[in-house]
């Protein structure tokens, strides 16, 4: 089971450290390093709430889709990888640009 492990600290999806979306999608066509993704599910909690438990399963995310045809673990637009790292370079992000894919490998 997959699972996404996330930095993004004010993302209404993140409960301690780990999504609790139903599911995410990454994106970034022409990716060629990490800081060229993001995570198009993000949500800022301060206007969101806390989306914590609203996953179908009740429990974290395990559906990772990703638009990243560049990276070395897209198949047909899923996540291969068992579990992922969602990041952030600022200390809150705004807008789902302002996150990515740290698991990110360029193919």
């Amino acid at each position: 089971m997959s699972s996404i492990n996330c930095s993004v600290k004010n993302c209404s999806h993140n409960n301690s450290g780990v999504c609790y979306a139903n599911k995410i999608t990454v994106n970034g066509k022409r990716a060629h390093t990490s800081t060229h993704t993001c995570c198009s599910t993000f949500l800022d909690g301060e206007h969101y709430g806390t989306l914590t438990n609203n996953t179908n399963g009740g429990g974290s995310c395990s559906m990772i889709g990703c638009n990243v045809k560049t990276c070395n673990y897209n198949a047909s637009n899923v996540c291969t990888l068992d579990n992922i790292s969602v990041d952030t370079q600022s200390p809150k992000a705004n807008l789902y640009e302002e996150t990515y894919c740290a698991s990110f490998k360029n193919k």
